[in-house]
């Protein structure tokens, strides 16, 4: 899907992300790939020039493992002069911590140039449930 190259983006796609997800994923898996989708928009929106029309490419893909279903986000913008790199952010600083966000719930993620722009991906695996002793000594 496309959405605008503004804020209102990445509400458009978190909107829709839940939406199509929500009966195929756990409700905890779809919170995180709703919070690291936000940041990846936001991120696109803040700091990267837009595709042509003005607009950022937000995809996201489902595969079913036995295991549980596996997800991949993809968030493709115009690009930036600087490559998207996690930053050191200070206890006062007012931004700076999305990609430690997308690091901290996603399995993977990294970034792709090509000659439109770049694309800034997530990959989460499997959510495994603890083993049933576990459970029962909790």
């Amino acid at each position: 899907m496309v959405v605008p190259h503004h804020a209102t983006g990445a509400r458009v796609a978190r909107h829709r992300l839940a939406d199509e997800l929500a009966e195929a994923v756990p409700a905890t898996l779809l919170a995180d790939l709703v919070a690291v989708l936000a940041e990846l928009v936001g991120n696109a929106v803040r700091h990267a020039d837009p595709l042509p029309g003005g607009v950022v490419r937000v995809a996201w893909r489902l595969r079913p493992t036995p295991a549980g279903p596996s997800v991949s986000i993809r968030v493709t913008d115009g690009g930036a002069v600087a490559r998207p790199l996690m930053r050191v952010a200070s206890p006062d600083a007012i931004d700076g911590r999305g990609l430690h966000i997308v690091s901290g719930l996603s399995s993977r993620w990294g970034v792709d140039r090509d000659g439109l722009g770049q694309s800034v991906w997530a990959e989460f695996d499997p959510v495994t449930a603890p083993p049933a002793a576990l459970v029962a000594a909790g």
